[in-house]
């Protein structure tokens, strides 16, 4: 028994080393080209499926699991921009360390043996504020961003080299034997272009000579851009590239899907989009066969957290929350599983579809086969695909080969072996979860909390900036902060008192504001992310120019910087227009007249949400909540549950969270949908959380409770319910065949169910080994489930055997 032991260790051992060597020569480079079919790397074409993850929307602790689920989940790339905005803070001075190194985590992902897909921009959009471009971009004279414009080339260049030079000098790039086997340059610019005209397509070809003069050895793509120059590839960005791609702008080029869409990013004041995984699936499928798709990036893979202020305007701090690997890192199911079939079943029959002959041709009224020839077509068949493209209706029998199939609708059929069904994209066998979130804490006691209210500044108070004129938000603070104070005080205007009483009423360009009258707020009012210019109209109070001087004070908020179209330079945000109109009718306008401004919060400038600045002020014991403008201190533990870490803000309104000094994001619990808050739950890393004495700061604009403000941890939910089927040679792909000889002997395929961890299988509702009736397909689970005409009655006993294991694969 001794020896058998031993063997079996030192046979492990062999094998690790193995995966292990493997995973190394997976991530060597090697020169990479293309042509028509497919990217080329070291002379052998590769089918390549990619996944986003953003390095800073997750944490350095993070990135090691993040990249291995995304491995084991069959991705072969992992893509992500560069955040100029987050590595030049000034111009000429450069940060890389932490959560921005951008070298270690791509050096992570060669340690696992992936390849890297590096999207510079770096005008990158992604729902970053400003598009990922540096504020002080602005004032730069004369600048005009993404242009012809000798200003903007000069520092877009010296940051885009400076990525390259950096990358190349720790030999990362394929060509020095690194991961990184594709770049792009810009993003998504001809949704832009027309507006610049000639000074656009100039802008173009000098961006081409550009990346090519940086002599990165790897080739370059522009997504979204049709007219991509020489050598440059253009590419398909959104969720049915399959249908709108128009193709490559030469036959030379290869079909690339660099943004799939998973999900789409949510505003606040908005529901979340959640996209299906057969829908994901169909539609990846489609490119493939209908595009010669041979790269396909989903966007997102892992979306992460917009940490701090770094959203754009109005965007959640949550990000792709419901991609594949949700905010926390944890996989989301059926999409992740879902997707991982669809990679090992692809990949099965990769060779032909890179090398092989396409001919597609009718099985059905509106059903295709796409089938693939080896040889130069002259050979036998060597995979085909059966499509339905019919989005409704009942499943439609169609026959190939002299084989009977049943297609359901929106579909596709893999048929390696050109004879049986391994994989359908609307068969969904990967089981599904949801996500619970749990109370460790609630700080639900006054005693817990401390506060500090922000002092509401008066004209008299605001002298370092002063103006006869209403400035623009955004030029005015440079994004030092989301807050900027307008102030100005009246007496009289134009010799005439102000009567008793009257209206305000501000023009805003966005995105928020509260009112404060001699101290006390009258009223407030916001934007959307469709339309964030708004009006407020708020009632003077009766008395409040009797006499003396009145003070109005504006509280100006952005919620984060616009992130897309053209001459974003010129893009402006806060109040453009002020007027009272008093009871007599009388409009008096203040747009000329002397105002004070002071840029961002007391708070802020004292950082009091650190251990040092919070020394700085007088906290006083809590008093009532629901003060506007107020600060909230409390410390906590860590929570003992081995699980991620989120605070609930549900009570809240609107505001910004530290824990431990560093900004959680922006939260909007306040802005409801008809659903409900867009979000409730804030992401607390577990690598910023000490095991005892937390810091938890919060900035509260309008006046939240926090005495229901919770510390929560995530986890699979404990299911209720758990489902999975294998059906005519459809589920998990553990024994897909991966060469010619093996396909034709296809029939083994495993069924897997598998509960969380310390979670163990406490009841088998239903199991049935023959023609079973109800589906597990797509997002729900059926609720009722029938034996069909054959039935094995071993069914439930082999499964009863090991149902105390929280993991069981059975053979089929």
């Amino acid at each position: 028994m001794m020896v058998t032991v031993v063997r079996l260790l030192v046979n492990l051992v062999v094998a690790l080393l193995m995966v292990a060597a493997a995973a190394s020569a997976a991530a060597a480079g090697g020169e990479v080209t293309y042509d028509g079919r497919s990217l080329m790397i070291g002379g052998q074409r590769k089918m390549l499926f990619s996944g986003s993850i953003h390095y800073p929307r997750s944490t350095p602790e993070m990135w090691p699991s993040l990249i291995s689920k995304a491995k084991e989940g069959g991705i072969d790339v992992i893509a992500t921009y560069i955040f100029w905005n987050l590595h030049e803070l000034q111009s000429g001075q450069y940060d890389f360390n932490g959560g921005r190194d951008v070298v270690g985590f791509i050096k992570e992902v060669q340690a696992q043996g992936l390849y890297v897909f590096l999207r510079i921009g770096p005008f990158i959009e992604a729902e970053r504020s400003y598009g990922g471009l540096p504020v002080w971009l602005r004032d730069i004279p004369g600048i005009v961003f993404r242009s012809n414009n000798d200003p903007y080339k000069v520092y877009m260049q010296n940051f885009t080299t400076k990525i390259v030079t950096m990358l190349q000098s720790q030999n990362l790039f394929a060509s020095q034997g690194g991961p990184i086997i594709l770049a792009q340059v810009e993003n998504e610019y001809g949704n832009v272009e027309e507006a610049y005209g000639e000074e656009g397509k100039s802008y173009l070809r000098w961006i081409a000579e550009l990346v090519v003069g940086l002599n990165t050895g790897v080739p370059w793509v522009m997504c979204k851009q049709d007219d991509a120059p020489e050598p440059l590839i253009n590419s398909c960005n959104g969720k049915k590239c399959g249908e709108t791609f128009v193709g490559p702008n030469s036959p030379n080029k290869p079909s690339i899907w660099t943004e799939n869409w998973t999900t789409r990013y949510q505003a606040f004041g908005e529901d979340a989009v959640v996209r299906s995984a057969t829908d994901i699936a169909f539609h990846t499928l489609l490119f493939i066969l209908a595009k010669n798709g041979s790269f396909i990036n989903y966007y997102m893979y892992h979306g992460g957290t917009n940490f701090g202020r770094s959203a754009s305007a109005f965007v959640t701090t949550n990000y792709y929350d419901q991609a594949p690997i949700d905010e926390y890192g944890m996989e989301r199911q059926p999409k992740w599983g879902h997707l991982k079939e669809l990679h090992a079943a692809v990949k099965s029959s990769a060779g032909p579809l890179l090398s092989g002959v396409q001919v597609n041709f009718p099985v059905g009224p509106n059903q295709w086969a796409y089938v693939y020839y080896e040889d130069g077509g002259t050979g036998q068949c060597a995979v085909a695909f059966l499509v339905n493209p019919e989005k409704h209706g009942t499943p439609v029998p169609v026959t190939f080969q002299n084989g009977s199939y049943v297609l359901p609708p929106k579909s596709i059929s893999i048929l390696p072996d050109c004879k049986n069904v391994v994989f359908n994209t609307a068969t969904v066998s990967a089981q599904s979860n949801s996500r619970t979130m749990s109370r460790s804490k609630i700080f639900d006691r006054p005693e817990l909390w401390e506060e500090y209210k922000e002092a509401v500044p008066r004209y008299d108070d605001t002298t370092s900036v002063r103006s006869q004129k209403l400035l623009d938000h955004i030029s005015t603070t440079k994004d030092a902060s989301d807050y900027l104070w307008y102030t100005f005080r009246y007496c009289r205007y134009d010799n005439q008192r102000i009567s008793n009483g009257g209206l305000l009423n501000v023009t805003s360009l966005g995105h928020a504001l509260h009112v404060f009258v001699n101290g006390q707020r009258v009223g407030s009012a916001h934007g959307s992310h469709e339309k964030p210019g708004f009006n407020l109209v708020a009632q003077l109070p009766q008395g409040a120019n009797n006499a003396g001087t009145t003070n109005v004070s504006l509280l100006s908020v952005t919620v984060g910087l616009q992130d897309s179209g053209a001459f974003l330079e010129k893009k402006a945000a806060g109040p453009i227009k002020v007027v009272i109109q008093d009871q007599n009718n009388v409009v008096h306008d203040f747009r000329k007249h002397p105002w004070g401004y002071q840029v961002g919060m007391v708070g802020e400038k004292l950082q009091v949400f650190t251990e040092q600045g919070a020394g700085q002020v007088q906290w006083r014991s809590f008093s009532n909540g629901f003060n506007p403008i107020t600060w909230y201190k409390t410390v906590f533990d860590a929570p003992l549950e081995d699980a991620p870490i989120a605070l609930n803000l549900g009570s809240m309104g609107k505001g910004e969270a530290w824990v431990n000094g560093q900004s959680i994001g922006r939260f909007w619990a306040s802005y409801h949908t008809p659903k409900g808050s867009s979000q409730t739950w804030y992401h607390v890393p577990r690598s910023w959380i000490k095991p005892s004495g937390n810091l938890l700061v919060v900035l509260e604009e309008e006046g939240g409770n926090p005495l229901n403000v919770s510390l929560d941890t995530a986890t699979p939910t404990s299911f209720s319910q758990l489902c999975t089927h294998v059906a005519a040679g459809v589920g998990s792909l553990d024994r897909v065949p991966s060469d010619k000889s093996r396909r034709t002997n296809t029939t083994g395929r495993l069924m897997k169910l598998k509960c969380p961890k310390k979670t163990r299988i406490s009841k088998i509702a239903f199991a049935s080994y023959g023609t079973p009736m109800g589906s597990c397909s797509g997002e729900k689970v059926s609720s009722e489930y029938l034996e069909g005409a054959c039935h094995s009655k071993n069914s439930m006993a082999t499964l009863e055997k090991v149902r105390y294991s929280s993991f069981y694969t059975l053979p089929f």
